[in-house]
């Protein structure tokens, strides 16, 4: 079974490509993106790596966890769910009258 991993602290000139290369060498890469700000397109320093097993999962954390790519040493951890968002009711107008 895959396992998504959490890759942090990634310079800001990584691109998904150059993120897949590194973690190919532990293993098959389902997946690799680098999280992209919506409003500059410019990364936002982070990004998930999903390998095809739990046991590549953990060859590239022990592998990678503080390796330097682009100058910035990587924090590599199994990723966590994320948390459900709250409903804030809208977002629309509302009218004071």
């Amino acid at each position: 079974m895959s396992q998504k991993l959490y890759v942090g602290n990634l310079a800001f000139t990584i691109n998904n490509d150059e993120l897949r290369t590194k973690f190919e060498a532990f293993g098959t890469v389902q997946s690799a993106n680098v999280i992209m700000d919506r409003d500059t397109g410019r990364s936002k320093g982070f990004g998930f790596v999903e390998m095809s097993s739990g046991s590549e999962a953990q060859a590239a954390i022990d592998g990678l966890n503080g390796q330097s790519i682009g100058g910035r040493a990587m924090n590599v951890s199994e990723a966590k769910p994320q948390a459900p968002r709250e409903k804030s009711g809208g977002g629309g107008f509302r009218s004071r009258y």
